[in-house]
């Protein structure tokens, strides 16, 4: 195998894993293919938060099987460890990682051996060692067949992903910090997926802060699937260790220091995490910018309560108050759930209120999907699909004029972008909303500019 190509659905946690995936295929030896070209390697990092993103991913691999059809497929990801019956009607070339934790191990041995043969291999359920239909074996004294194969020793096999030393491609760079989740909020899959509570230590988060600004990038986004429970081993806030509750804010007084980081920004983060600590560290730190993403999912005491959140409407209303105290203008954005099982009318009219008293700077809509192995799943009585799309049109409208009444604000200021985009230049302001320069403006992909809002 000499070159490989990654698609990638889903989180920004996903997003990031497919880049440390980039980073081991590169140090075995391997190039990112050219558009048209034919890769030998094709990773299809899946989700399945939704039926729409397994739709979605089970169709990225079908179309890699089309375009590449001499390439060794590897599904990974969430679907195989969510979903896995979703992938029975797949077949050809393809080789299923069935453990989150075996892929760099399953990956190194994959090339070590040199290739699959054009066989259709799986990766046993329960341990995730390949095996084929045909019972070709991927031991590792297969001869090599290209040269780079040959000087890999058995000690490069590496038991799991490491961190990054770049974020190709991009110029906001992520960077995982926690990973996995016990919350179990009714509607959702992940803690059946990315059950294993991990904390990245804080020496390795700021090596790999290092690197990243030390690679070009000047906006650094720290994420996990629980960011705010950073520090604990649990997501239950009930369960949390008082003394290590300021963890994450902890750590991200550290990284703002990181010389040359021009901003910090942070994922999403439920309103019980927000403390006065972290906010401290908000006003302090000029470059943690003034953006804090809080899902509010319902704006129904009663519906929050079936999903299982960690909040009421009063106390998320109350954290973005305070807020709006410690910062200036920040941007508050948001998710919400439109549908959710016995969601009435007057539920849903609720959440309009309070999208509305929380100002949001941009809400995004997402419409209930029932998934198997949820609590949810089982519960009634459902909404009907054309209530939730009427019910998504009238919040989406109301998006679109929050969204328009928080930039007014900054018509004729100065703001700062990091281009991401150009011809014409586009890039995001320090409060999250996209900038587009004149179109006779210049600037390169990654350059930090000052631009005036209008």
């Amino acid at each position: 195998m000499k070159t490989f190509a990654i698609n990638t659905l889903g989180c920004k946690v996903n997003q990031y894993e497919s880049q440390q995936i980039r980073e081991l295929l590169e140090r075995f030896g391997l190039l990112p293919a050219e558009p048209a070209d034919r890769a030998d390697l094709v990773v299809v990092n899946t989700c399945c938060v939704t039926h729409i993103a397994s739709a979605k991913s089970s169709q990225y691999i079908r179309k890699a099987q089309k375009h590449y059809p001499d390439a060794t497929i590897v599904i990974a990801g969430c679907l195989p460890v969510g979903q896995s019956e979703e992938l029975t009607s797949i077949d050809g070339n393809v080789c299923i990682v069935w453990q989150k934790k075996d892929l760099a191990k399953t990956l190194a041995e994959l090339l070590q051996a040199g290739g699959t043969d054009n066989d259709t291999l799986q990766a046993d359920k329960s341990n995730s060692y390949l095996t084929s239909k045909r019972a070709v074996s991927l031991n590792k004294t297969k001869t090599a067949k290209t040269s780079h194969k040959k000087e890999l020793a058995a000690s490069s096999c590496p038991a799991q992903l490491s961190p990054l030393s770049s974020y190709a491609g991009r110029s906001r760079a992520f960077l995982k910090i926690q990973d996995g989740c016990d919350g179990y909020c009714t509607y959702c899959i992940i803690p059946k997926i990315r059950s294993e509570i991990y904390n990245k230590p804080a020496s390795v988060v700021l090596q790999e802060a290092y690197n990243l600004v030390y690679a070009g990038h000047k906006e650094i986004v720290l994420i996990g699937i629980f960011l705010g429970a950073y520090g604990q081993n649990t997501v239950r806030r009930t369960n949390w260790e008082a003394s290590k509750k300021d963890k994450l804010a902890e750590l991200v007084g550290k990284v703002a220091q990181v010389p040359g980081l021009e901003r910090v920004r942070l994922s999403s983060l439920e309103v019980g995490d927000v403390t006065d600590r972290l906010l401290d560290v908000f006003c302090k730190h000029r470059n943690v910018m003034p953006h804090l993403h809080l899902p509010l999912q319902s704006g129904s005491e009663r519906i929050l309560k079936k999903m299982r959140r960690q909040y009421s409407v009063g106390q998320f209303l109350q954290v973005v108050d305070r807020v709006r105290v410690r910062l200036d203008r920040p941007a508050i954005t948001t998710d919400i759930i439109v549908g959710f099982p016995g969601e009435t009318d007057e539920d849903f009219e609720r959440t309009m209120e309070v999208a509305r008293g929380a100002a949001f700077a941009k809400m995004h809509v997402f419409s209930f999907s029932a998934r198997a192995g949820t609590a949810a799943v089982k519960m009634q009585p459902t909404v009907g699909t054309g209530v939730i799309k009427e019910r998504s049109r009238r919040l989406r409208q109301l998006d679109e004029e929050l969204q328009e009444r928080f930039r007014r604000q900054f018509v004729g200021e100065k703001v700062g972008i990091i281009v991401e985009k150009t011809g014409p230049v586009r890039g995001r302001s320090e409060r999250y909303f996209m900038v587009e320069l004149d179109p006779k403006e210049t600037a390169k992909r990654g350059e930090f500019i000052q631009a005036i809002g209008s």
